[in-house]
């Protein structure tokens, strides 16, 4: 059991010396690790190719991660150490005191805390000085001997010495009490940030150091937590951070990486730690969620986004950033190919149906930022592109690609997101431009027409939309003239009817399923039935869309850009793949549509091909 000696002897510059030597070891293990993966496994991939070159490779990322656990882990160590100090000042601060009040007035402090004080005030029969005597603190009861005068109402104590030493006794038991508390949970969370045995960081290694910083943060929010400023604007977060000391930073990104990662007005450089620290937290969080198949889902995704996080790009792309992760909603990712901070041309797209954070967005989604990235770098090599999947985005298997509730959620999310980008950049006037793909147009629509529009955009990019809310582009805050648009033949998205028109379309469909089944057979019910859909289609009016007019067309007053007519919908159970919809970013399948996408975030918009609006 702590003592009050023992409190009042303890030295926190020690206990915060060990905490800085723990801060040492975890910035040692980052930079190991960021000379494996920038310098190590950069030159073995571009210096050799061979089997021996594969296996040194892979013992090297093996490594990687070794020294990315002990990085997360040490700084969980050191930020425990430190908010240990941070607590135990107070009770020791509040003994320290008691002790020297009691000193001041020449009481005597026991070993077991009680106080003892001297006589003092006045009998009042006998007038003679009441006698001292000892309290304990906490415990009235305890006290001895009473230090008594009778009164016609009964006997009381007068020694005014009595009550101050009771005031004494009570603040150095209050001050134990709080100690023991203390030094027992942090005791407790201390023993369990250790690791098996041994060099392999398995994915039960992750689930563990998931469980430890949970157990990290329920110690250190009052010492940490508060002080984020989680509702202020992005600049004001921005200055926040730029006030903090080296110290202070190291410790809010070992115990807050998913705070501080999604957290806009915080420089892109710091997200991208954060979120790679955090990455690793939630592979083990949903690892050990084996039975939920949401959670393996986004699991996939997850760790296809650390495999490229890892990787060395061979295709001339730029280095990736993480700027934000998380698992809610259907998983939120967004990610940069470039520094958005350093880079003059910054975009950022907003994928639409069916996007969630899974392997396909890792793999797919991902990938036409990439694109959009190495595209606009060949023009001006000062160029970053980001995906922005900071919604949910509505899926396939309901009804909500028909409604604006997304897209109305997302839009406040991307402003915010694009203030910070726009704080952050370090260029005087940087050149941004939104870029909105199906539903996702509709996102950046909305957003573009909330009060003073999309926060730094110059230019918007709406490609396969259904529509943007807006009847015309000069709703979209930045000016006709800087809005644009694709929109391929064959892509069936941008010509969904609006919402009155759509059940012109819904009953064309019905009247061809029933004309198909009274051909009695599959093929008639197919083939009949998707031209009803086309004769539905054909009620509606080609200048609006279901999400108001149709971007593409004249009424809506935007720049249209030549795209390839991409693949025509061919049958009816081809209706989901929609190559003309995904082709748009990635030169193999629209090269010319991806051409101009680039032109435009280069700043270079007046090179663009130009097609006639509808």
């Amino acid at each position: 059991m702590l003592t009050w000696q023992q409190l009042r002897d303890l030295q926190l510059t020690g206990l915060q010396h060990a905490a800085d030597g723990w801060g040492t070891a975890s910035r040692h293990a980052d930079a190991a690790r960021d000379r494996l993966s920038n310098d190590m496994l950069g030159a073995l991939a571009k210096s050799q190719i061979s089997n021996a070159a594969d296996s040194a490779a892979t013992r090297l990322r093996g490594l990687d991660r070794n020294y990315d656990y002990i990085h997360i882990e040490c700084g969980l160590v050191r930020t425990s150490i430190d908010a240990l100090c941070y607590e135990l000042a107070d009770p020791q601060r509040k003994l320290r005191d008691a002790l020297d009040e009691a000193a001041t007035l020449k009481f005597n402090v026991a070993g077991d805390g009680s106080v003892s004080y001297p006589p003092g005030g006045e009998n009042l029969m006998s007038k003679q000085p009441l006698p001292g005597g000892t309290v304990a603190g906490g415990s009235p009861l305890l006290s001895r001997p009473p230090s008594l005068t009778q009164t016609p109402s009964g006997f009381i104590d007068t020694n005014p010495n009595r009550a101050k030493a009771q005031a004494i006794a009570d603040q150095i038991s209050d001050a134990l009490r709080d100690a023991h508390r203390i030094d027992d949970l942090f005791s407790r969370t201390l023993s369990k940030l250790k690791a098996e045995p041994g060099l392999s960081v398995a994915t039960a290694t992750w689930e563990d150091m998931a469980t430890d910083a949970t157990a990290v943060r329920e110690v250190a929010d009052h010492y940490l937590k508060n002080d984020i400023p989680t509702d202020k604007t992005p600049a004001e977060r921005k200055a926040w951070w730029s006030y903090l000391t080296e110290k202070e930073r190291e410790e809010y990104l070992a115990t807050y990486p998913d705070i501080l990662g999604n957290l806009d007005g915080i420089p892109s450089v710091v997200r991208d730690e954060a979120n790679r620290d955090n990455l690793q937290v939630l592979i083990g969080k949903l690892a050990a969620e084996e039975n939920d198949s949401d959670a393996q889902a986004k699991l996939g995704g997850l760790r296809s986004l650390d495999d490229q996080l890892r990787a060395t790009p061979t295709d001339g792309a730029p280095p990736m950033y993480l700027l934000g992760i998380g698992e809610e909603g259907n998983g939120r990712a967004i990610v940069a190919f470039g520094n958005p901070d350093t880079s003059k041309n910054v975009s950022a797209y907003v994928p639409g149906l069916s996007t969630a954070l899974n392997a396909e967005f890792a793999g797919g989604t991902v990938d036409r930022a990439r694109r959009t990235a190495i595209g606009a770098r060949e023009i001006d090599s000062s160029s970053a592109a980001i995906v922005w999947l900071g919604y949910d985005a509505p899926q396939t298997d309901n009804a909500d690609v028909m409604s604006r509730g997304d897209a109305e959620a997302g839009a406040p999310a991307y402003n915010q997101f694009m203030s910070g980008i726009s704080v952050t950049n370090e260029n005087a006037d940087p050149h941004i431009t939104a870029i909105g793909h199906s539903y996702g147009s509709l996102t950046v629509g909305l957003a573009a027409q909330h009060r003073g529009g999309i926060p730094g955009v110059d230019d918007i990019i709406l490609v396969g939309s259904p529509g943007t809310g807006a009847h015309t582009a000069d709703e979209l805050g930045v000016g006709r003239d800087h809005v644009y648009v694709g929109a391929a033949k064959n892509d069936i998205v941008t010509q969904l009817p609006n919402r009155t028109e759509a059940t012109g379309l819904l009953v064309g469909a019905a009247v061809g399923l029933e004309a198909g089944f009274m051909q009695g057979n599959l093929d008639g019910v197919i083939s009949v039935a998707e031209g009803g859909l086309r004769a539905g289609h054909n009620m509606s009016d080609p200048n609006e869309t279901y999400f108001g007019t149709d971007p593409a067309n004249h009424a809506f007053g935007a720049h249209r850009f030549a795209t390839a007519d991409g693949p025509p919908v061919i049958g009816w159970g081809h209706l989901g793949d929609l190559g003309a919809h995904s082709g748009y970013f990635t030169p193999a399948q629209d090269k010319v549509s991806a051409r101009n996408i680039a032109l435009i975030v280069a700043g270079h918009p007046a090179d663009i091909t130009t097609q006639e609006p509808r």
